[in-house]
């Protein structure tokens, strides 16, 4: 007995939540604009190693149904593998857009505090005050949260120490650096 596979081009599943299936589903209102979306996506590969495959995968098919255990939707990517590079049973992770925000207003997700389902974010204000905001949060893109309402470009946010201020509180504020440098990365 054998079993025979294709490798090339090599099938790649993947998770989503359902959350984000629905998300990207409705921003398309006909079948039509939906097929040519995911007909547009390109699909990074990450290998084992961290490095990201040298060719995009395109969208191949959604599963027809949720995982019910995990809240989740599989996907499958088709990847070209001339080399036979990828094969069946390895592990990797896949990224893609799926969404462009021109001229996003981005802060570290540090800043932001979640209380009962409301976002909040300590906005130093022009006398070095602090008034305590609620904020729309929408997608994350690596560590920062992109705002939608509540802030405006150019204010500063408490990105260390929030659970320290409170509203009406004055402080010295510095840049925020990271750790091992203290170089500054934004305000």
């Amino acid at each position: 007995m054998t079993t025979v596979s294709t490798v090339d081009p090599i099938k790649v599943y993947f998770t989503v939540s359902e959350q984000e299936y629905l998300d990207f589903n409705r921003r398309f209102p006909t079948q039509a604009s939906l097929n040519a979306e995911t007909g547009r996506l390109l699909f990074e590969l990450i290998l084992a190693d961290g490095i990201v495959y040298g060719y995009p995968g395109k969208f191949s098919f959604a599963d027809r149904q949720v995982n019910q255990a995990t809240g989740a939707i599989r996907i499958a990517a088709l990847f070209p593998n001339a080399g036979n590079i990828l094969r069946p049973g390895q592990y990797g992770r896949v990224r893609t857009s799926t969404r462009t925000h021109m001229g996003a207003l981005l802060v570290p997700q540090r800043a932001v505090t979640e209380l009962q389902g409301t976002y909040q974010v300590a906005v130093v204000g022009s006398e070095n005050k602090i008034d305590i905001r609620t904020v729309k949060v929408e997608d994350r893109t690596g560590t920062m949260w992109i705002v939608s309402e509540g802030l405006k470009p150019g204010e500063r946010v408490v990105a260390e120490g929030v659970q320290k201020v409170g509203p009406g509180m004055a402080v010295k504020p510095l840049p925020f650096g990271d750790a091992a440098g203290g170089q500054a990365k934004g305000r």
